[in-house]
């Protein structure tokens, strides 16, 4: 069962057996096939807008430049981490903000957000392969919410869908730009197939360190409920 099936009603259910104590986060995860930061993220949503916050919204958020501007500087000031500022402004992921502080950095203009759907979010945008495979990973992660990761990584909904249905008959491959316009891994040289393999080994070590700072913190908090 994906993320996605579950109601408001399962979800404050399945909150609920973990503040009771009647299963830990690792029986949850296990039971119920949802993620750790899945279930952690639907506590704060009910302990901040009730059940309500429960349910899956169909609106896309506007962000005023404003906002995307203290969100960012209140990360880069080192005060917050990331998930902190992501709650703080109600960011629905922390992805967004990534995207936002990466915008930010490069020296690109921060603008408001259309009401409603982008002009990216509707019509797509130019993407590497690389970031192809993150947004179908980030997808299929979160119950194949396509309009999350959409909305996450401001690409359209029919190229996240398109890129997923890719993925699961072709693998990383299908996900590659067969117009010719960016280099097959067979036509890199050795230089630059250091450097993807290096960006690869980046990546994932970032995932991992942030993965176990943050079951360690769980764990930490389950030993002080016992």
């Amino acid at each position: 069962m994906s993320t996605s099936s579950y109601s408001a009603e399962d979800k404050y259910k399945i909150i609920k057996m973990y503040e009771d104590g009647i299963y830990s986060l690792k029986e949850i995860k296990s039971k119920y096939k949802v993620a750790i930061t899945t279930i952690m993220k639907w506590k704060y949503d009910f302990e901040k807008y009730g059940v309500e916050g429960l349910r899956k919204s169909s609106t896309w958020k506007r962000y005023s430049r404003e906002l995307k501007l203290s969100a960012i500087r209140d990360y880069l000031s080192g005060s917050y981490s990331l998930r902190e500022v992501a709650r703080k402004y109600e960011i629905p992921s922390d992805t967004t903000l990534r995207r936002w502080i990466k915008k930010y950095n490069s020296h690109r203009e921060i603008k408001d957000t259309a009401k409603g759907m982008s002009r990216s979010m509707t019509k797509g945008r130019t993407t590497t392969w690389e970031e192809r495979i993150q947004v179908v990973l980030y997808c299929i992660e979160n119950g194949k919410d396509f309009q999350k990761a959409a909305e996450s990584y401001e690409v359209s909904y029919h190229q996240v869908y398109l890129w997923v249905k890719k993925y699961e008959n072709g693998g990383y491959e299908a996900l590659k730009d067969k117009r010719g316009k960016n280099k097959t891994e067979i036509e890199l040289s050795p230089e630059e197939k250091v450097k993807l393999e290096m960006k690869r080994l980046e990546r994932e070590n970032e995932r991992l360190r942030a993965e176990n700072a943050f079951l360690k913190k769980l764990e930490e908090i389950e030993r002080r409920r016992r």
